[in-house]
């Protein structure tokens, strides 16, 4: 039996009382304040202040655990509008902005479908407002926003990483190696990317993430219209 589906003990009256929402509340905590490395049921109990056999009355793995906790920051992520572009749209935006949220959430998404109760809810918010066009056009459409929007927020959360392991941000690092830059494109090699770097448009990661979901959006647009 799933997690989701297996019952938590009766209450009992100790001093730390304890249910499965409250467990997920502190591994977030957790998790927020020092990463997924600070997250184990030992370190949760602590937290609590219960010991942690107590624990896996209620959660029998740190797998379960983790699932739990993404589940839980589903929550937050709740698309809404009045038309297929404006769902997506806000599912690109309210996942990236849990992403922010919980930085340690960018190394869990992806891979296998999440099939916790929130994660459901938003797939159906999603999907019903899709209603009328056909499947062989929803389900890629919706893949491929999620999968830029897992692949924006990644790289976006390992600049913040490198920001804080180098201690310089984008812009010192990019001082840092425009000379060497330059000497490279005088070579006259890379004549294309040195005009990019030199000429192209310098836009923020906010513009960025937008303008490609507008990209994505504009073709999902016109694969429906056709």
């Amino acid at each position: 039996m799933l997690v989701w589906e297996r019952p938590e003990p009766p209450d009992r009256p100790v001093p730390a009382p304890l249910s499965r929402e409250r467990i997920v509340r502190a591994a977030i905590r957790l998790a927020d304040e020092d990463g997924l490395e600070a997250v184990s049921l030992r370190k949760v109990a602590a937290a609590l202040g219960a010991g942690p056999m107590r624990l896996y009355g209620y959660i029998a793995t740190k797998e379960e655990l983790l699932d739990l906790m993404v589940d839980a920051v589903h929550a937050e992520i709740r698309p809404t509008g009045d038309s297929w572009r404006e769902v997506l749209r806000s599912l690109a935006e309210t996942t990236r902005q849990a992403v922010h949220q919980h930085e340690w959430l960018a190394d869990l998404i992806g891979g296998r479908p999440r099939l916790g109760p929130h994660a459901l809810a938003r797939g159906e918010a999603v999907l019903a407002a899709m209603g009328g066009i056909d499947l062989d056009t929803v389900v890629p459409a919706v893949a491929a926003v999620d999968a830029y929007v897992i692949g924006a927020v990644r790289r976006e959360i390992t600049e913040r990483r490198a920001e804080r392991a180098t201690g310089m941000d984008k812009e010192q690092w990019q001082a840092a190696f425009g000379p060497y830059l330059e000497r490279t494109f005088a070579t006259g090699r890379f004549p294309a990317l040195a005009s990019v770097v030199r000429d192209g448009p310098h836009v923020d990661a906010d513009q960025t993430f937008r303008s490609g979901l507008d990209f994505l959006l504009d073709g999902i647009a016109a694969r429906i219209s056709n």
